[in-house]
């Protein structure tokens, strides 16, 4: 039995992983779903790390998702905790010293023209489900997008980068630049769109689970 932790994207909530965590628990695993404190404008870095940490209790096995701007959080638990595996799904992957805020001019993104916000992330995930997210949308206020990312170096611990066929905010084809840029990884691909653990939930958590196997 591993424990999935599951570290949401800027806005989010722990409600972004309400239909994966039923999938991973029904195969055996144990799933902690921290909310980071994003609505503290005191909050940095330090604060996201300790949040996940405290979460995690006395727990071990650790595989540590982390989706969209969760990847900016994801690897600082693994340089503080044994981690079995990081996997980062639809990223925003940092670079030491690399301020949130500058990630889009350095990584040279370009949003898609002519799509609402809900087209952007919602693409593919059911109607009803899309009707609930604004409920469990959050302000990010906190402090950590001026902050300098704080590794000197990507945590010696395996890493898997996952990106969704279907993704609209974050194109395939540029997220596969990234990959390929910051981490030396071709990242392996999924259906769906940006928030595939709404949209796939059951295939997303055969992908996790089958990370274990390698």
């Amino acid at each position: 039995m591993a424990t999935f932790v599951l570290i949401h994207g800027g806005g989010g909530s722990a409600w972004d992983w309400h239909l994966l965590v039923p999938e991973l628990t029904g195969r055996g695993h144990d799933v902690v779903v921290p909310e980071l404190p994003i609505e503290d404008p005191s909050a940095g870095f330090a604060e996201f790390r300790e949040t996940v940490v405290n979460a995690i209790g006395e727990r071990g096995d650790l595989v540590v998702v982390g989706q969209s701007y969760g990847a900016f959080t994801a690897p600082l638990i693994a340089d503080e905790l044994p981690v079995r595996l990081i996997v980062l799904l639809t990223p925003m992957i940092p670079r030491p010293g690399e301020r949130p805020g500058d990630w889009w001019s350095n990584t040279g993104y370009h949003g898609t023209e002519g799509l609402s916000e809900e087209q952007q992330f919602y693409n593919g995930v059911p109607a009803e489900i899309v009707a609930e997210a604004a409920a469990h949308n959050r302000d990010q206020v906190s402090a950590e997008g001026d902050e300098p990312w704080p590794l000197d170096d990507w945590p010696d611990v395996p890493t898997k980068i996952l990106i969704g066929r279907e993704d609209r905010f974050f194109l395939p084809a540029f997220q596969r630049r990234v990959a390929a840029d910051r981490l030396q990884v071709t990242p392996d691909e999924i259906d769906g769109g940006h928030t595939v653990a709404l949209s796939h939930p059951k295939q997303l958590a055969d992908r996790l689970t089958a990370y274990l196997l390698r």
